[in-house]
């Protein structure tokens, strides 16, 4: 991919593994930051008796940082891009990407508050049948990016980069 400036705002999550989730997903689509508004994440590490699995490398070098307004995080010139489900929002499939974007997605249980669906410069909705995950969201909406771009690294180079240290799998038939 293109040197970019790509974040992600989570509105109030309430899942210590749906950020798990959405961290993994940030380190495999090369998301710079994760910023996070509200109290119920904290509180839900604090209260689960176990940690969030941040044992895998990928994820390590994105930052998960606490912010009270998501909007106050957005760095000049980024887009601000709001993934909900809103009447007259853009489908997925026919959004262009911009190369510096911040990917605003509500909470699990609720949505985008008007105020910052207002200042956004775009507003996007995935078209499923019902509501998905906050994390498989925010996945599907990072491969769209990744899917669109043009310099996309493949082959098998990227496959050995990519893949778990015990798949050691290879295709012997080739048609």
């Amino acid at each position: 991919m293109t040197s970019s400036n790509v974040n992600i705002g989570l509105i109030n999550p309430k899942s210590p593994d749906n950020v798990s989730s959405i961290m993994r997903a940030a380190g495999n689509y090369q998301v710079d930051k994760i910023f996070y508004t509200g109290t119920r994440y904290k509180r839900a590490l604090h209260n689960q008796g176990r940690t969030v699995d941040l044992s895998r490398k990928v994820s390590n070098s994105v930052s998960v940082t606490a912010t009270n307004c998501l909007l106050d995080a957005v760095e000049k010139g980024v887009t601000i891009v709001c993934v909900e489900l809103v009447i007259n929002a853009i489908p997925l499939p026919e959004y262009q990407h911009p190369d510096n974007a911040f990917y605003i997605f509500g909470p699990e249980d609720g949505s985008i508050e008007q105020e910052i669906i207002d200042k956004a410069d775009a507003v996007i909705y995935i078209p499923t049948i019902g509501c998905m995950n906050l994390a498989a969201t925010v996945n599907v909406l990072l491969y769209d990016r990744l899917a669109k771009t043009k310099h996309i690294a493949t082959g098998n180079e990227r496959i050995t980069q990519s893949r778990d240290r015990n798949n050691r799998l290879k295709l012997n038939k080739i048609d």
